[in-house]
């Protein structure tokens, strides 16, 4: 129940007045009120919401699965993405991701992301969000910081 708050305070501190919203059941359950959310993705979008389906300790990662509720494009428009990640689904090791893989139907699509996007291909000069979105911020939930 405290995403919602925790997404306040990240556009607030960024000057957002709104952000697109991942149309998963256990984010369109949770009360928006005071945000204005919309579930379209534009090539301009300011900001994005969304869930990672595993975390990886190893890297940083984030994973996220294309699919009929989790839109691909989410990941790669908008300016600030905002991630969310249930602790229960932090992995220690990329093995250990591979193996749920192994035992579950192989995604359309899988991204890992690790950052922000940026490049230095330009000139030698860094270039943030060259390539994507060029802030993520990560809201990690306990186990019922989110509905299932």
């Amino acid at each position: 129940a405290s995403v919602p708050e925790a997404a306040a305070r990240y556009l607030e501190r960024h000057g957002l007045a709104g952000l697109s919203l991942q149309p998963a059941p256990a984010l369109t359950a949770l009360d928006w009120t005071g945000i204005a959310t919309h579930d379209g993705i534009a090539a301009d979008e300011p900001a994005a919401l969304g869930l990672a389906l595993y975390g990886i300790a190893e890297s940083g990662s984030l994973v996220v699965h294309s699919g009929p509720d989790a839109p691909i494009l989410l990941s790669f428009l908008p300016l600030h993405h905002i991630v969310v990640l249930r602790e229960s689904t932090l992995l220690p090791w990329l093995e250990d991701y591979a193996a749920r893989l192994e035992a579950a139907s192989v995604p359309r699509n899988a991204i890992l992301i690790t950052g922000p996007s940026g490049t230095t291909d330009i000139e030698g000069s860094y270039v943030r969000g060259a390539h994507g979105p060029g802030f993520l911020h990560v809201i990690i939930t306990g186990t019922d910081g989110l509905p299932e």
